[in-house]
């Protein structure tokens, strides 16, 4: 089946002026975070302290809208979405399972009401949204499935044990990721899947030039990611039927090229 539509480059001058004449009344609100994001910028250090700003600013707004939901109904359809094709794809009980960038648990609830306790592990680099996860669990009563919620500087999982996690999940954080951090990610998360474990993770797919827009979108070739898997010693392929569900972001499962069993 055929991937989605292609995305135009978004941060070209001719997109952006066609945007502000169809669009007039999203101007202000554009110019605000534009304004918002270079100040951020400004007084961080590097994309993650950044991005670490700009979750801060944007969870003391709206929770379900710093995770990228427009609705409350919103955020429960996709987090049933994202929990279901996992499911579909293999996510068993028993599976001990990591999600990076968990966010406020919009699909990370559904996974640790399903997992056997202990076996859900979230990260990611925003404390203020995992003040908020926490908040999820207990509003869900999933307290005696034991979650641990982390907060993290980087993606080398360096605090996590070797060939620890059969699942490892990413929604929406490659898409908000310049290339070094998802070549960090990629370089370090092999050593943490099981011989038979895999990592699925959400993009934004482009096949003209590869861009970004005020530093928080991110749009790549699939060849691109591709290749970067392999130099890791990963395989990395489409998931097509990622597609037919109309999400607006494309998907990979990476998995090790050369699965061998476990010593």
């Amino acid at each position: 089946m055929p991937q989605k539509k292609l995305t135009v480059n978004r941060s070209s001058f001719a997109h952006r002026l066609w945007y502000a004449i169809c669009h007039p009344e999203r101007v202000p609100g554009y110019m605000r975070r534009a304004g918002r994001d270079a100040w951020l910028r400004i007084r961080s250090r590097d994309h993650v302290s950044y991005y670490r700003a700009v979750m801060k600013s944007d969870t003391a707004r709206n929770p379900e809208s710093a995770v990228g939901s427009k609705s409350h109904q919103g955020w429960l359809h996709l987090g049933a979405v994202q929990f279901d094709y996992l499911v579909k794809h293999g996510l068993r009980p028993e599976d001990r399972m990591l999600e990076i960038g968990c966010g406020n648990l919009r699909a990370g609830w559904r996974f640790i009401e399903y997992l056997e306790p202990g076996n859900y592990y979230g990260i990611d680099i925003s404390p203020d949204i995992l003040f908020v996860a926490q908040d999820t669990v207990v509003k869900q009563k999933l307290q005696d499935k034991l979650p641990r919620l982390t907060p993290v500087r980087d993606l080398t999982f360096s605090f996590l044990p070797d060939k620890y996690f059969r699942v490892v999940h990413a929604h929406s954080v490659f898409s908000h990721s310049p290339l070094s951090v998802i070549d960090e990610c990629l370089a370090n998360v092999g050593r943490i899947m099981t011989h038979d474990g895999w990592f699925d993770f959400t993009y934004d797919r482009t096949e003209h030039e590869e861009h970004q827009v005020l530093r928080e979108d991110f749009y790549y070739r699939t060849e691109t990611l591709v290749a970067l898997a392999e130099k890791h010693g990963l395989k990395a392929e489409p998931m097509e039927d990622w597609e037919r569900l109309k999400h607006g972001q494309s998907k990979m499962r990476v998995t090790h090229a050369t699965p061998a069993p476990d010593a």
